[in-house]
């Protein structure tokens, strides 16, 4: 089971002079976009054991998303690879900045999760434009446009159940996605 700590009590533990090594998983696109004035930035596809303990040393680490879904993904990979002291922040910078923890704000970014909407609506929409297609047709358009609509729905139905999704990870490591705006404090580089 992860740990998990509220917005207030970890914005206590820095207004105290604790160590807080705070992490934020999310694409440097969406963590230039706005993060915690005291978070690194490593991207949970880049997620790995070696990387956190050079930026956090001993003591806890604690994780911060977006809501907080993948800093638990974080929390659960790196328990899985044997580091224990890991904490997911509740509700995630969202919650942070409604709390009152500092912020820092760059320029506007479309989220992942609106990006996997878009492309998924989109492929699903090919198909079925696809699947339109009558069978005279001299490649079978229909049987395309079935089967790539299909892959896609699946696809969304597997990422249900399992909470992880291909897409997502796919498209966090496009280029768009890659860039922070320069507005960045990442743990592996900066493009300031």
């Amino acid at each position: 089971m992860v740990a998990t700590i509220s917005p207030t009590a970890l914005a206590d533990l820095r207004r105290k002079g604790e160590p807080v090594t705070l992490i934020d998983v999310r694409t440097p696109a969406e963590f230039g976009e706005v993060h915690v004035d005291f978070a690194h930035n490593i991207p949970l596809d880049r997620l790995e054991p070696q990387a956190v303990k050079a930026v956090a040393g001993d003591g806890p680490v604690y994780f911060v998303c977006k809501s907080g879904t993948r800093s638990q993904k974080a929390c659960e990979k790196l328990q899985a690879a044997g580091v224990e002291d890991v904490v997911s922040v509740d509700g995630g910078t969202v919650a942070c900045e409604a709390a009152g923890v500092p912020v820092v704000r760059g320029r506007k970014v479309m989220s992942l999760e609106r990006q996997v909407r878009i492309a998924a609506g989109a492929l699903v929409a090919i198909g079925a434009a696809l699947a339109a297609f009558g069978p005279e047709a001299p490649v079978n358009w229909q049987a395309i446009g079935a089967g790539l609509a299909g892959f896609v729905g699946s696809g969304l139905v597997f990422a249900g159940i399992t909470d992880t999704c291909g897409m997502a990870m796919l498209i966090a490591r496009m280029p768009w996605n890659q860039s922070s705006g320069g507005a960045c404090r990442t743990a592996t580089t900066c493009s300031r």
